[in-house]
């Protein structure tokens, strides 16, 4: 996306699991769900590779955390006229809250964001090709 960003608008750099990486303007009022909508709507001719089959599996990770579809952009705060980079994956399920998880977590002091890269580095170690999206 060339020039700046409106200043009542939110531009978000998307990233795929490829590196592929497109930016797309979104207002604070726009959820996650709607984002998904959008993009799959208006996929990039240059990800074509990465095409999936309905806009209900594109997830959208943030900081670590999946966003359920709710969640809107002004909710996370994000930063008015400025861009903001999220991950775009596809993934048919979102995974569950889990106390027990939580409590492990905080015994051991590891942090979400090394659950997700354990959860992500053995899915590719199982998977070298995986089949993201199909």
């Amino acid at each position: 996306m060339t020039g700046s960003t409106p200043a009542d608008m939110i531009n978000l750099r998307l990233i795929l699991v490829s590196g592929k990486t497109k930016e797309f303007l979104f207002s604070p009022n726009d959820s996650a769900a709607d984002i998904a909508k959008h993009v799959y709507d208006n996929w990039p001719m240059d990800w074509e590779e990465e095409q999936v089959s309905s806009p209900n599996i594109l997830r959208l990770i943030y900081q670590g955390r999946f966003l359920h579809g709710n969640v809107t952009l002004g909710a996370l705060k994000l930063p008015l006229g400025k861009t903001t980079v999220m991950h775009l994956v596809a993934r048919e399920t979102l995974p569950e809250p889990n106390s027990q998880g939580q409590r492990n977590r905080e015994k051991t002091g590891e942090s979400n964001c090394c659950v997700i890269l354990q959860c992500f580095r053995s899915f590719l170690c199982q998977n070298p090709h995986p089949p993201l999206f199909t």
